[in-house]
């Protein structure tokens, strides 16, 4: 007796297709989750960076006497500016890199802090002096 129907042992393009478009669904999903996350953790990096600056701004001061100018600006910690005394290097060239890949911000005597300095990062919007900022003048010491 032969069987009039076929039997069928693999998936239609109709179900394969289905499977691909939920596990599309399933990483959009999952993608738009992470992005905030990012922009979450390149804010707390921006944070450690400007505390960092703190510290070896700190230890600048300490070994020339002064603070570097605004025009010396953060890069008197990589190389060593005409005139320092005592100077060694407080940083490395990309440490002076903010985490959207803009160069830290410094000001001497400072906007926020005028008996000292400012220290930011642009933030994320990438431009200087808004809202977004994140600097030294946020910290809780």
């Amino acid at each position: 007796m032969k069987k009039s129907h076929r039997q069928s042992s693999g998936f239609t393009l109709l179900e394969i297709m289905l499977v691909v478009c939920i596990i599309g669904l399933l990483i959009g999903m999952g993608v738009k989750m992470m992005g905030s996350k990012i922009d979450d953790a390149k804010i707390v990096a921006a944070r450690g960076g400007v505390e960092g600056f703190k510290t070896k701004l700190l230890m600048y001061q300490n070994y020339c006497g002064v603070l570097p100018s605004t025009e010396q600006g953060l890069k008197a910690l990589v190389t060593k500016p005409e005139g320092a005394r005592n100077w060694r290097p407080q940083a490395e060239a990309g440490e002076l890199v903010d985490p959207w890949n803009k160069e830290y911000l410094y000001v001497q005597p400072g906007t926020h802090n005028t008996k000292s300095y400012d220290v930011f990062s642009s933030g994320p919007d990438m431009q200087p002096n808004t809202s977004d900022d994140i600097g030294n003048w946020d910290s809780k010491d």
